[in-house]
């Protein structure tokens, strides 16, 4: 008497699995990468050998036509120190990035560094790589 086995091997193979696997993935890469843009104005930024690399705790950013943004959100210029107050007020080390045109007159830069002396931030300033 024989004794016969009730499961059977199946020879084909089934790609829903790595079908399902493969999906996650390209969803998990899209959502990341929606997350990874950087929160500032895009303006044409002067080019330079050094790039260091920090947290900033926010942008500032000005344009071309001398408008003045804190990330996405236009500021006036008047109100530029108050409002960099009311963002970083919690933070123990505040890091500010500032991103300014290449055709801004160095004046508007020079406020945002004095404003940043004057609170004790650290300012880096962002550029382009070379």
């Amino acid at each position: 008497m024989t004794i016969k086995s009730r499961n059977k091997i199946l020879l084909t193979y089934s790609m829903s699995g790595i079908a399902d696997i493969i999906f996650l993935l390209l969803i998990f890469f899209m959502i990341t990468s929606t997350l990874i843009a950087p929160n500032a104005i895009k303006v044409l930024l002067p080019k330079g050998t050094n790039q260091t690399m920090a947290n900033a705790k926010t942008t500032v950013s000005i344009t071309s036509d001398l408008n003045y943004y804190i990330e996405t959100t236009p500021v006036l210029r008047d109100q530029l120190e108050t409002e960099l107050r009311k963002k970083l007020s919690i933070s123990n080390d505040p890091v500010v990035t500032l991103h300014a045109d290449k055709a801004v007159p160095y004046e508007h830069i020079f406020r945002v560094i004095t404003i940043a002396n004057r609170n004790k931030y650290t300012l880096l300033l962002a550029s382009a790589p070379e």
